[in-house]
C-alpha cells in the first residue's frame, strides 16, 4: 500500500514537472511553418518565415520577418535575431520560390534544403508569382496562419489529383535526375482567396514556363497512375447530330478516372522517337449533351471523340514543353534506361529533346456507371 501511495506520488510529481517544462519550453520557441526566398529589388535572396509563437495561456500568434542575406541560413539566423523566441524549424510544411528567384535557379536552395537534417524531406514546394511578401504578409480576415493555409491548400490538391505532388523528396528526385525535370504547383493571392492557379516548368533548376492548373491532369497521366480525380474535356458538338447546324460548336464532359496505366516505350533512338500509350477506364459524371447510353454506338463515338480531345490535349501540352525544353515528362529517363551506354547528361539530352517524336495513342473506355447509372 505504501508502495502504491509513493508511486502517485512520484507519478504526480512528474507529471508537474514536465507540464511545466512543457509550458516553458513552448514560451521560448517559435515555430516555423513556412519559408519563402525570393530577390530583391538589388537581386539578392530575400528571406521570409511565417512564425507561429505560443504563449504560457497556448493562445497562438503568427507574425512574419524578413531577412537579406548572401546565403538562406544566414538570412534565417538574421531573422532569429529579431525575435524574443528561439526558432524552430520543426513545424515546417512549406517552402516558397518567388518568379524571379525561380527564374534564376532554385538548385542550391534544393541542395541546401536536402542536406539539413532538421527539414523533412516530406515539406512541400511551391511557387508564387510577384511579389512573395504581398502573399504571406496580407492581412488575411479569415486566415490565422498563412503558412499553414498554403500547405493544406496545397495537400488536398495533391489528394484529390488536382495537381502533382511536390514534396521536397520528388523535386530534389526529379532535379538530380537525369531525363526528368522539375514541376510545383504555382500559389498565388485574388483579394482574400489563396488559390493553385498555374504549374511551373523548370529546365534542371530554372523556370522556364508555366501551364494552366486545369492541366495537371495530363502530367498526372503521363508522370504515373491517375486514380480518382475528376477532370474536364471538350468534343465537338455534332458528333451525335446529323444536322450541324443546330449543334453546339463544342460539348462539355466531366469524367471520374477509375484506372489509368501509362506505357512509354523508344523505338528510334537516332531521332529519338518514343510511343506513349495510355489506357484510361472512367465514368461520365456530367456531359452537356443527349446521349443515349443504351445505344452500343453512341457510346462507342462518345469514347472516340474523347480518346481523340484527350490525345489532342497531351499533344499540344508536349509540343509546348519542347518548345521551352522542359522534359517533365521524363522522356529522357526512358532513353536513358533503354539506350545503353548513352553517357547521357542534361545538356545532351535537352539538345535532343526539342526535336523528340512522340507518338501519343490513348485508349479511353466509358464505364457504365455515373449519370447514367
Amino acid at each position: 500500500m505504501r508502495m502504491t501511495k509513493l508511486g502517485i506520488l512520484i507519478l504526480s510529481f512528474t507529471l508537474l514537472i514536465g507540464g511545466c517544462a512543457e509550458q516553458k519550453l513552448l514560451e521560448k520557441i517559435g515555430l516555423i511553418t513556412l519559408v519563402g526566398y525570393d530577390l530583391d529589388e538589388d537581386r539578392k535572396v530575400s528571406t521570409t518565415a511565417v512564425i507561429r509563437q505560443v504563449d504560457p495561456e497556448f493562445q497562438s500568434m503568427v507574425t512574419t520577418s524578413t531577412a537579406v542575406n548572401d546565403s538562406s541560413q544566414g538570412a534565417l539566423t538574421e531573422i532569429n535575431r529579431k525575435t524574443t523566441k528561439k526558432l524552430m524549424p520543426g513545424q515546417m510544411r512549406i517552402v516558397l520560390f518567388g518568379e524571379d528567384l525561380a527564374t534564376e535557379g532554385i538548385g542550391h536552395f534544393l541542395d541546401t534544403l536536402s542536406k539539413n537534417s532538421s527539414t523533412s524531406s516530406g515539406i512541400l514546394l511551391a511557387m508564387t508569382p510577384g511579389n512573395l511578401k504581398d502573399l504571406l504578409e496580407y492581412p488575411y480576415q479569415n486566415i490565422n496562419d498563412v503558412g499553414q493555409e498554403i500547405y493544406k491548400l496545397i495537400e488536398q490538391n495533391v489528394q484529390s489529383e488536382q495537381v502533382t505532388s511536390s514534396t521536397l523528396h520528388e523535386v530534389a528526385q526529379d532535379y538530380y535526375s537525369i531525363g526528368r525535370d522539375i514541376i510545383m504547383p504555382i500559389i498565388m493571392r485574388k483579394g482574400e482567396v489563396i488559390e493553385v492557379s498555374n504549374v511551373a516548368l523548370f529546365n534542371k533548376d530554372k523556370l522556364v514556363g508555366q501551364l494552366p492548373a486545369k492541366d495537371s491532369f495530363y502530367l498526372l497521366l503521363t508522370r504515373g497512375k491517375f486514380k480518382s480525380g475528376k477532370f474536364e474535356t471538350s468534343i465537338p458538338g455534332d458528333i451525335f447530330s446529323s444536322d450541324r447546324s443546330n449543334s453546339t460548336e463544342t460539348v462539355a464532359v466531366v469524367l471520374d478516372a477509375i484506372t489509368s496505366t501509362k506505357k512509354l516505350k523508344l523505338t528510334d533512338q537516332t531521332v529519338p522517337e518514343f510511343d506513349l500509350h495510355i489506357d484510361l477506364d472512367a465514368r461520365i459524371l456530367e456531359v452537356d449533351a443527349e446521349v443515349d447510353f443504351d445505344n452500343p454506338k453512341e457510346v462507342e463515338k462518345l469514347e472516340k471523340a474523347i480518346n481523340q480531345s484527350l490525345a489532342e490535349e497531351l499533344k499540344s501540352i508536349l509540343d509546348y514543353c519542347q518548345e521551352i525544353n522542359s522534359d517533365v515528362f521524363g522522356l529522357g529517363e526512358q532513353y536513358r534506361s533503354q539506350v545503353r551506354n548513352s553517357n547521357l547528361t542534361h545538356e545532351s539530352w535537352h539538345a535532343m529533346y526539342p526535336t523528340a517524336k512522340v507518338n501519343i495513342r490513348v485508349n479511353f473506355k466509358i464505364l457504365r456507371s455515373g449519370v447514367f447509372e
